[in-house]
């Protein structure tokens, strides 16, 4: 079979001036007509640089290709005219972008862009397209696609969204499907699902994809070949069962190393005469929407948490996993006292549920919070040691300046950061290290409860192993408590004692981690079984 596409020798660098920073280097690999790449490594390796060289997508000026071709039927991309590129992008060559909330045009409904590229290359009146269009909606799964056709970007679902930019990316059929972490912010059954029907769209058109992703368990589901980069290198590549049995590079094994492991060790707790560190009873959760002018507004409610009974103990970790919307953060700040709500909840064996802010302020050094995203939970106008002395400032206010930076220094050196880094800003570090700054803020308070809420869903498999690990330690050195959040069943497993199943606010299942994904009684627990491990 012949070549697709043809990436030779090929790097990139960046810069208007010299010396230019080389981001790529030397890369070679090809896709055939109708087979399914994988293009994976982490963040910054160069996985969607490549991928946006292949359609010419960099800042013109800015990006050089110092060496190299990509020949795409023999033709070398690199040489193409303005006009020749653009005829190629959408048509021959499509791709789906990480972010579909970035890539959509958020003033134009959805009908108006998904029918541009027929209008464009297929010269179609806009009825044949908007019939055609309404035809491939159908196809990947959107519901009513005649009423979504008029709808704007923020009133569909992420998973709908995602699904209008396949549906975009296949209206010309292309030969070729770039897709650039299209699943990375999904729920496991919108993955799942996502998927199947690239699966499904690739063997009926019979088209070539290109997936970028660091999600391995995609990887071995969806791929024929792998070919794994690191720091610009193209460091191995083989087909998908040998390179997961055999890897042959250091990294490679150290990426495949990197998945969660299930946790082995086990706590002591005498759950029926133990005394839970916190314990809700009979929560209940609305929100209301109003919809409509003045007078004639009407006022739906929804039910984001409905009569959740649970109780945490002290030393253990308490999974909560779900998909978007099934109540998950919702509970956990309504158990801290962050979000209103009905029903009993006590701390300690104390009610906490009739107290008024300023009379719970001084439990809130004893439960903490992090956030999924530290970035935007980390204030940039603070340095790092403003951020983690922050806390102590306030519930150790008679703490000393030297007493306060030796204990900001402790804390550092527990998370695996260092004295140097505290005169730094947020911006100025990874995603790891941040989640790592995030930990140190809330660990130095020295709390019985942290709410961990989605702490690792923005980090690549090898920092959020580390982070994992960071997590176990500290909590058997200080004996804390975790209520951990998250739609990812691997991570949930590797990190809780026992978990409970949530779905539009109430509970479906809980039992102790390993009895639960070993023999999972209800079948909405089996269908998030099945798309998170492919079981």
């Amino acid at each position: 079979m012949e070549n697709l596409l043809e990436v030779d020798d090929f790097s990139v660098s960046f810069g208007r001036n010299e010396p230019r920073s080389e981001v790529v280097h030397h890369i070679s690999f090809e896709i055939k007509a109708g087979e399914k790449l994988a293009l994976v490594g982490e963040s910054g390796s160069g996985k969607s640089v490549t991928a946006l060289s292949i359609l010419r997508l960099h800042e013109k000026g800015l990006v050089h290709y110092p060496s190299g071709e990509i020949r795409f039927q023999n033709k070398n991309l690199l040489n193409c005219s303005s006009r020749e590129i653009r005829q190629i992008r959408g048509k021959e060559i499509s791709m789906i972008f990480q972010e579909p909330m970035t890539s959509l045009n958020p003033v134009y409904p959805i009908g108006q862009q998904l029918v541009e590229p027929l209008l464009i290359h297929e010269g179609m009146s806009y009825e044949l397209a908007k019939k055609k269009m309404l035809e491939l909606l159908e196809r990947t799964g959107i519901p009513e696609p005649d009423k979504r056709f008029g709808a704007f970007p923020h009133m569909l679902s992420g998973g709908q969204r995602q699904r209008v930019m396949i549906a975009m990316a296949l209206a010309c059929r292309p030969k070729l499907l770039i897709a650039d972490e299209p699943t990375t912010a999904l729920d496991v059954t919108i993955q799942l699902q996502i998927l199947e029907l690239l699966e499904e769209m690739q063997k009926e058109c019979g088209m070539a994809v290109l997936l970028i992703t660091h999600d391995l368990n995609i990887v071995r589901r969806f791929a024929d070949r792998v070919c794994v980069m690191q720091k610009g290198k193209l460091v191995e590549q083989n087909n998908t069962d040998q390179l997961f049995d055999n890897p042959k590079n250091s990294y490679t094994i150290h990426l495949l190393n990197s998945q969660p492991e299930p946790r082995q060790d086990n706590i002591s707790i005498d759950y029926q005469n133990q005394i839970p560190l916190m314990e809700g009873k009979q929560l209940n959760c609305i929100f209301e929407t109003k919809s409509g002018f003045l007078f004639n507004r009407k006022i739906s409610k929804l039910k984001a948490v409905d009569e959740a009974n649970l109780k945490i103990y002290a030393g253990e970790t308490l999974g909560i996993v779900g998909e978007s919307g099934s109540g998950k953060t919702t509970l956990g700040m309504c158990l801290l006292r962050l979000q209103s709500c009905e029903g009993e909840i006590y701390f300690s064996n104390q009610p906490i549920h009739h107290l008024k802010e300023k009379q719970v302020r001084p439990f809130r050094k004893d439960f903490q919070v992090v956030f999924q995203d530290p970035y935007s939970s980390l204030s940039p106008r603070m340095t790092i040691e403003q951020i983690i002395g922050e806390g102590l400032e306030i519930h150790f206010p008679h703490f000393n300046k030297k007493q306060r930076y030796e204990r900001i220094l402790k804390i550092l050196d527990e998370v695996g950061l260092e004295e140097n880094m505290l005169s730094r800003y947020p911006h100025e570090f990874s995603g790891g290290q941040r989640q790592r700054i995030a930990i140190a803020r809330v660990v130095i308070l020295e709390p019985k409860l942290i709410l961990l809420d989605e702490p690792t869903s923005a980090l690549d498999v090898s920092v959020q192993k580390q982070v994992l690990e960071l997590l176990k330690n500290l909590q058997q050195k200080h004996q804390m408590s975790y209520l951990f959040i998250s739609h990812d069943l691997k991570v949930i497993r590797a990190m809780a004692h026992r978990v409970i199943v949530m779905k539009n606010g109430q509970f479906v299942e809980q039992g102790d981690t390993e009895t639960l994904f070993s023999r999972p009684q209800q079948s909405y627990t089996q269908t998030l079984l099945h798309a998170a491990l492919f079981k």
